[in-house]
């Protein structure tokens, strides 16, 4: 790879480009099927069977149908606008890819400050989300839009304090470098304290473990997902701001909401449970064969990403909507106070 680098420089970045794309469209229709069949099995029913052997082509059929549909849009909204913002959601999440560490290899760009610059461009969806309702000159749009608006920049707060967590103990605001530190042994992720070995690791695993739910419940807020889906409540507001879409510019609100769910899961299984570190040690290390170690590297980091994913799913289909009122209150009276009290409570351990 470093070969091929040095050679081929420009085809290389083109690839690391291209890659996230490569990855985030079949995600999307794997983890759409997927949500339709766990919801299908929790309140004990099939889910799509008729499309292809186990209705598998079903969520493909569905993109092909919107990718033919036409494209409408109300008479008075902006053309310019409602056709451009639901490329800046779409842009807001992409970019959030360039920062993760799939493996040790495979990382767009290697930042001292890929946390800090992972929160930072997530919020370009916000802007997206507002021009959305905005021009589609549809109240229920515009509702809807106000609503993520205030949901997602609350729930920064709580998100940026458990960063703040993370770099008093890591040290380091590098996704790469965090991975690197919690190395292949399952005892070392931060998670349960760190590869710090001295009597504040046992100090740090409570911390950690809240710090971890804080910023599941945190991101679960930034991309809309039940019981935090205000923006997008049917009961209320028939789709929230992407109401009055329609054929490929909601094929693209869809596939941000699920490229956001995979980046997300990533970003915790990044800074909690080791990145792309196996908990076990590496084949390839045994057997002596280092071209090994970067696919079960990627193995291990699409695992972890995955298996949150699954619990953003089940958590879907388990838990009733909150209320406006509950969803700020969860924030503002619970979640930040909670951060802020673990954020110097750690810096005055670790100042010790």
């Amino acid at each position: 790879m470093t070969d091929f680098m040095n050679g081929y420089p420009m085809l290389y970045y083109l690839f690391l480009a291209i890659f996230p794309l490569l990855f985030v469209i079949p995600f999307a229709l794997m983890a759409v099927y997927a949500e339709r069949k766990v919801s299908a099995y929790m309140q004990n029913r099939i889910g799509p069977n008729r499309t292809g052997p186990l209705g598998l082509l079903q969520t493909t059929a569905d993109i092909l149908k919107l990718l033919q549909k036409e494209d409408m849009r109300p008479g008075h909204s902006d053309r310019f606008l409602t056709s451009a913002s639901p490329i800046v959601v779409f842009l807001g999440s992409y970019l959030i890819y360039a920062a993760l560490p799939f493996n040790s290899i495979l990382t767009g760009a290697t930042l001292d400050l890929g946390l800090l610059f992972l929160l930072s461009v997530s919020g370009i969806v916000v802007i997206g989300i507002l021009v959305a309702g905005w021009s589609s000159d549809n109240k229920y749009s515009l509702l809807g839009a106000l609503r993520s608006a205030a949901q997602i920049i609350s729930y920064e707060i709580p998100s940026v304090m458990v960063v703040m967590i993370l770099f008093v103990i890591t040290q380091s605001l590098s996704l790469t470098e965090i991975s690197e530190k919690q190395t292949a042994n399952i005892f070392n992720w931060y998670i349960l304290g760190g590869p710090d070995l001295t009597w504040k690791k046992f100090i740090f695993i409570p911390i950690m473990i809240i710090s971890a739910v804080i910023l599941f419940i945190s991101t679960l807020a930034e991309v809309n997902r039940t019981p935090f889906d205000l923006p997008e409540a049917e009961s209320e507001l028939v789709a929230g701001f992407h109401t009055e879409f329609s054929g490929i510019k909601f094929a693209l609100f869809f596939l941000a909401e699920y490229a956001n769910m995979f980046a997300v899961s990533a970003l915790i299984a990044t800074v909690f449970f080791g990145g792309y570190q196996s908990p076990f040690g590496y084949l390839g290390d045994a057997l002596n064969l280092s071209w090994l170690v970067p696919a079960e590297q990627f193995f291990w980091f699409t695992i972890k990403a995955l298996g949150l994913v699954f619990v953003q799913m089940w958590l879907r289909w388990t838990l009733p909507r909150l209320r406006i009122d509950q969803l700020m209150s969860l924030c503002w009276k619970y979640l930040i106070p909670i951060a802020l009290f673990l954020f110097v409570l750690v810096t005055f351990i670790t100042m010790i």
